[in-house]
Order: C-alpha cells, then sequence, then structure tokens
C-alpha cells in the first residue's frame, strides 16, 4: 500500500474547502499511522507554471504546515490533474511493484477524480478515506454536494472503496 497525499499546497488549503478541519485531522491521522507501519507516504504538488503564482518557489506552491513531507518522503510534480501525468511517477510505481493506493487530498472533483479514475484503469486496487478528501464551491454545486457525489456516487463500486477512517486506519496498520 501507498498513502497518496494530493495538492495539500498553501494556496488551497483554506477556509473555502468543504469541511477543511476534517480534512487537515483525517489526512495528519493518515499521514501518521503510515509512518508508523512503514508505509509509504508519497506527496504531489500541481504546478499551474511561471508567473502563476502556484509554482517552484512560491509560497502557495508549498505543501501545508499541518502535513509537511519529510525529508525521506517522495515529492512529485505534477501539471495536469492526474497524478499519472508524472511519468516518473510511473516509472516508480512500476519498479516498486504496489497495486494498493489509498488517496487523499485536493480537489475532489479534479485532481482526486482524475488520479482515481486513472489508477483504477491502470488495475490499482484504490482506497479513499472518508473525510480525507475536499473541494470548494463551483457554478454546479455547493462543495459539500460535490464531495457527497464523488465520494457517494461517482467512486463507489466503480473505482474505488469509499472507506471510513476507521477501515483506513486498520488498512494501513495491517
Amino acid at each position: 500500500m501507498i498513502l497518496l497525499v494530493i495538492d495539500m499546497q498553501k494556496g488551497i488549503v483554506n477556509e473555502k474547502l468543504y469541511a477543511l478541519e476534517s480534512l487537515l485531522d483525517n489526512t495528519s491521522k493518515l499521514i501518521d499511522t503510515a509512518r508508523k507501519n512503514y508505509v509509504e507516504v508519497i506527496y504531489f504538488k500541481h504546478d499551474d507554471g511561471f508567473g502563476s503564482g502556484f509554482s517552484s518557489g512560491d509560497e502557495d506552491f508549498e505543501i501545508a504546515d499541518e502535513v509537511t513531507p519529510k525529508n525521506n518522503e517522495k515529492v512529485f510534480v505534477k501539471t495536469i490533474s492526474s497524478c499519472f501525468s508524472n511519468k516518473d511517477f510511473i516509472e516508480y510505481l512500476k519498479q516498486n511493484g504496489e497495486k494498493e493506493l489509498m488517496i487523499v487530498g485536493l480537489m475532489t472533483n479534479y485532481c482526486i477524480d482524475a488520479t482515481i479514475q486513472a489508477a483504477f484503469d491502470r488495475g490499482y486496487k484504490v482506497y479513499i478515506p472518508e473525510g480525507a478528501n475536499s473541494t470548494s464551491n463551483n457554478d454546479y454545486m455547493n462543495a459539500e454536494t460535490t464531495y457527497r457525489y464523488y465520494n457517494e456516487e461517482i467512486w463507489p463500486d466503480r473505482f474505488g472503496e469509499c472507506i471510513s477512517m476507521y477501515e483506513a486506519i486498520k488498512l494501513l496498520e495491517r
């Protein structure tokens, strides 16, 4: 199992997110449990390009203090939604041989969804812990509705297993 922490960056970890405190608390618990049980934690940062304010060298680009990686943990960068757009990450997974991914982070309806579906398409077993992904309001749905739509309608029984925090902790402890 690998725990993927996607786009938990300073520029988007803010009060606009659905259930921000739960997201931070749950994500931190999962990271801590993974580390204690020698489960690899891999981070991703989204780069919108030079001059965007959300790119290498920009404060908003950096991972939020609440979930900062340790020195030995891998951090990959992507420029489009899916983590599988990064060829180094794909190669790393091939060399590693791991076929189970637990996916947490931002944004539910963009990078999380794209990564979950790309992982599923590549034959990975995907776990999505309850309350460990989030998004903000959009033109069509508020943040809570968007979160619930993906976690309760789109992903379960199709692309991954949406599991409770209890189940996620138990999986990381096995």
